[in-house]
């Protein structure tokens, strides 16, 4: 028998373009210099303990079987209600409702679901690092159009603006999704319902679908509503809505999600979420939805994000950073182009790299968003942080 010397050739990569991914580098840099990680999009702080009381309970009652592939009903009636008293459509609990290991594997089987090799999918940078590896696995193409940098005088980026000249341009009878996010990771840019309308009159006369990335749902902030998509009665009927426990109720870690759509849609996504995972975990689907009876949960967390938020923003304020809005996510923007240091000069990656190691504090630089990095001179903190983390963090960018 012949030993092959390499699986390359017999074994081509699906995903060539892919490597480790930019969180993951900065976290482990954050570890290795004992940085604050304001990186990676996760809390340090604990979830409410009611929650995890709720989750043992199941398991005590020896729900450890596995659920319905589709999830439990009381988890899906769940979220019809939440839906339903939010957003004002009600889907159907048993054939619209899927529950998912995560916004990220909801992302994953909704392309692999409706995009055949070929089809155009257009996304908007910058992205969601899981968009371009779905859309490449699914055979698809994409088509990437990015956000407008509205500069000052000085400038500097002062915010982000859809760009609906270029989207015009790009939506036609080959396009076959278009992936939106909001509120939006990495920029924190938040739709408006002018927005969603301005969507609707682009794919009226298309066959063309949406995905609609919206696990940042309950962190809009300054009184403002957030604009699903379930709640526009044209875009709807064309839609996977996309949501995550995990970033709702600080535990990121469990992976549970749910996938909303039409029954059609979902019949399709079904198909490849019974092969893909199958079911979700049984004792966390039955504490959420016993924890999901209480809307105060979510109703409050705009305003306990909101504190963070504007904490760190006054913080930020006495150091070099240019700040750019954030109605929504719990993610901060800045602008370094203008610090008071010659590293302002280095490309985002570089400045990252250099703010852990030297300054003790880790951020994401905006331009690993794309595929082809655009240098904007912005990068981005998360403050899903506790008081004392995000203090002992700004001390540190004081020097800036």
């Amino acid at each position: 028998m012949t030993q092959m010397s390499s699986l390359s050739p017999i074994f081509p990569s699906r995903l060539p373009k892919v490597g480790t991914t930019v969180f993951t580098v900065m976290s482990a840099l954050a570890a290795k210099h004992k940085a604050i990680n304001l990186g990676q999009g996760f809390p340090d702080f604990s979830c409410d303990r009611d929650l995890l009381a709720q989750v043992n309970q199941a398991m005590l009652d020896d729900r450890n079987q596995y659920p319905p592939m589709i999830g439990i009903p009381e988890l899906r009636n769940g979220i019809r209600d939440k839906i339903q008293r939010l957003y004002g459509h009600e889907y159907d609990a048993d054939s619209e409702i899927t529950i998912t290991a995560g916004g990220t594997q909801g992302i994953l089987t909704a392309v692999m679901s409706c995009v055949s090799p070929g089809d155009e999918v257009v996304i908007i940078e910058p992205a969601y690092d899981s968009y371009r590896p779905s859309i490449d696995l699914a055979g698809g193409k994409v088509i990437a159009v990015s956000l407008k940098a509205i500069r000052d005088e000085q400038n500097q980026v002062s915010s982000y603006e859809i760009p609906w000249d270029q989207l015009e341009k790009v939506i036609n009878s080959k396009t076959r999704l278009i992936m939106i996010n909001t509120p939006h990771n990495p920029t924190g840019m938040v739709w408006q319902r002018s927005d969603l309308d301005k969507l609707a009159a682009l794919v009226k006369h298309t066959n063309a679908l949406i995905l609609s990335d919206e696990v940042y749902e309950h962190m809009v902030y300054d009184g403002a509503l957030h604009e699903s998509i379930a709640r526009h009665p044209e875009l709807v009927n064309r839609s996977f809505l996309i949501s995550s426990f995990g970033k709702t109720y600080h535990v990121t870690g469990w992976k549970v999600g749910y996938v909303a759509a039409p029954v059609e849609l979902m019949k399709e996504f079904r198909k490849v979420h019974q092969f893909n995972v199958f079911t979700v975990n049984t004792p966390m689907q039955y504490g959420l939805a016993k924890y999901l009876e209480q809307p105060q949960h979510y109703l409050n967390l705009p305003k306990f994000y909101q504190v963070k938020r504007d904490f760190f923003k006054a913080g930020l304020e006495k150091t070099g950073f240019k700040l750019l809005p954030t109605p929504g996510t719990y993610f901060q923007c800045v602008d370094y182009s203008k610090i008071a240091s010659p590293q302002s000069k280095l490309n985002e990656a570089d400045f990252c790299t250099w703010l852990t190691t030297e300054i003790g504090v880790a951020a994401i630089p905006v331009s690993a968003f794309y595929e082809t990095p655009v240098e904007s001179g912005v990068v981005r903190f998360c403050f899903a942080k506790k008081e004392q983390t995000l203090t002992d963090a700004l001390q540190r960018l004081e020097k800036l």
